[in-house]
């Protein structure tokens, strides 16, 4: 009989993928990297609170695996997610590993950081949590969004982003927009060309903030007068 080769091949890859991620310093790093920057080896150490060279052992069966990329400039080494792909991967696993209540934090330095994530972050290169949330919801009750064919941006949604002066011009196959089911809210948000590029902009244009060095984000007071001029948003 001859071997199903591609199916064993395709059993293989998955089986091998699942074994990367089958590791809680390789998924705090990815968690970690979700912010959409590139960290040093030492830095994600910190952070998984893990030696240096258990960590860069660990770095080295992601880059080798295709769910990181490497970068170096003169003696430091930096790594960052592959591409939009590998974040969504990861954050879709994520959503889908917390299905019942979050975890209780164990420290009030732990809680304070959990309630920031979970009222606005990035995730990856796009917004989620409570802001992400609220903003996707504005959008589509203005009918710059449509969420009952699929995610898709209707020609006034275009057109918005087109006033606020935000290229939505991009190449590859990545969507224009996407649903992200966000992990803290357990709804979708907008990711996709259209996130990524409203999340640069609210970034640039001083409409949030990061806190810390991690992925939460907070409205400023410019932010807030904006979307509430834009998007009818006065809760947050």
């Amino acid at each position: 009989m001859t071997p199903r080769t591609g199916k064993n091949t395709g059993a293989a890859a998955l089986a091998s993928l699942a074994a990367l991620l089958a590791d809680g310093t390789r998924a705090a790093c990815l968690l970690a990297l979700l912010d959409g920057r590139a960290w040093t080896a030492g830095e994600l150490a910190r952070h998984a609170g893990v030696a240096a060279s258990t960590v860069s052992e660990h770095l080295g069966k992601l880059v080798a695996g295709g769910l990181l990329a490497e970068e170096r400039q003169g003696r430091h080494r930096y790594v960052r997610l592959a591409d939009a792909g590998i974040a969504q991967l990861v954050e879709d696993l994520a959503a889908h590993a917390l299905p019942g209540a979050p975890v209780q934090p164990r420290t009030l330095r732990e809680s304070g950081a959990g309630s920031a994530m979970a009222r606005g972050r990035t995730c990856y290169d796009h917004l989620a949590g409570r802001l992400g949330i609220t903003i996707t919801g504005a959008m589509t009750s203005r009918g710059l969004l449509r969420q009952d064919t699929g995610f898709a941006l209707t020609d006034q949604g275009v057109a918005w982003f087109g006033e606020l002066g935000i290229d939505l011009a991009h190449g590859g196959r990545r969507p224009l927009a996407r649903a992200c089911l966000d992990w803290t809210e357990r709804r979708p948000h907008l990711a996709g060309v259209a996130g990524a590029a409203l999340c640069a902009h609210a970034l640039a244009a001083g409409w949030c903030a990061r806190i810390g060095s991690q992925r939460a984000v907070r409205v400023t007071p410019a932010g807030a007068r904006a979307l509430a001029a834009h998007l009818g948003i006065d809760d947050l």
